[in-house]
């Protein structure tokens, strides 16, 4: 890219970024071009070089507030537009766009809520944005083959407890303080709004084909899915449910309980089918795919 190219691209995209607009962002300009922004945006009768240089800001924030808006629906609802608004306007100073996929324009959300004046109103806010945020990128994270009810079978019980056993890539685990899971899919079911009771937990997040499902998680399973996504033996992960269970006097029925617990697992396709000799590049929850694929594409994520 010639240098002087380069210079421009940059200028604009300052002005652009401005917090207090293009005017305001010019005015901190040093070492503009002879002729100012006028040598390199034309002006005339009726918009000036600094008005055409606003209608693009303006463009970039509300495209961004869109796709934030898209991403966060139920964040929205619950600040209300004003608030989520001005929320948007604060967290894109704090935290502007570095990627060139809009797919990453709101990973900071959560935690910039943890710190905002809104989170203090709203105190749940940044655990139903950790939760909207986690439904996206499982959305987005790359695909797995699964293992399943059939493949487990096929394998000779003898081999079970040293079969080593890890989560698919589209899965993570969410510590909250307040009950968001069961608000959040009351807000997609019914499209209204209302605040979660405080209470804290533990929330898978998975996706199975082009759906994304949440639920909260028991502490023996909780115990037990922080083994499968370490990668643990089926024997290790069996005996995290089983020491967690007892410590809560519910050992009545343990294998039966880890049936179930397998059976669910398998049947939910969150356990990954195991790797050939060739193993495919890991990928840790939170990094999310923004190449979705076709089939994904059109399909808007949902939590169920």
């Amino acid at each position: 890219m010639p240098p002087e190219l380069k210079r421009i691209q940059e200028l604009l995209y300052r002005l652009i970024t401005a917090p207090g607009g293009a005017a305001e962002g010019l005015a901190a300009e040093r070492g503009l071009p002879r002729g100012g922004l006028g040598a390199v945006i034309g002006g005339d009768d009726r918009l000036s070089a600094v008005e055409r240089v606003d209608i693009y800001a303006n463009m970039y924030f509300y495209r961004l507030l869109d796709v934030l808006r898209h991403d966060y629906p139920a964040t929205a609802a619950a600040l209300g537009e004003a608030n989520f608004h001005n929320l948007i306007t604060g967290y894109l100073i704090d935290y502007p766009p570095s990627e060139p996929s809009v797919f990453w324009a709101g990973c900071h959300l959560a935690e910039y809520l943890r710190g905002d004046p809104l989170g203090v109103r709203y105190p749940f806010a940044a655990d139903l944005a950790a939760l909207e945020r986690a439904t996206v990128e499982v959305f987005c994270a790359r695909d797995t083959p699964a293992l399943d009810a059939a493949a487990m079978r096929a394998t000779p019980s003898a081999r079970w407890p040293a079969l080593r056993m890890r989560a698919v890539a589209a899965l993570g685990v969410l510590d909250t303080d307040w009950r968001v899971g069961p608000a959040l899919r009351r807000f997609q079911t019914t499209r209204k709004w209302k605040a979660p009771e405080a209470g804290h937990g533990r929330i898978l997040v998975w996706r199975r084909g082009a759906r994304v499902f949440s639920r909260e998680l028991a502490p023996p399973e909780a115990r037990a899915i922080a083994k499968l996504k370490r990668g643990a033996s089926f024997a290790q992960i069996c005996a995290a449910a089983a020491v967690s269970s007892a410590s809560r006097g519910s050992a009545g029925e343990p294998a039966a309980a880890l049936n179930a617990m397998l059976a669910r697992w398998l049947a939910d396709a969150i356990v990954a089918r195991p790797a050939s000799r060739r193993r495919a590049p890991d990928t840790r929850f939170g990094t999310g795919d923004a190449k979705l694929s076709a089939a994904r594409r059109g399909r808007a994520a949902r939590v169920s």
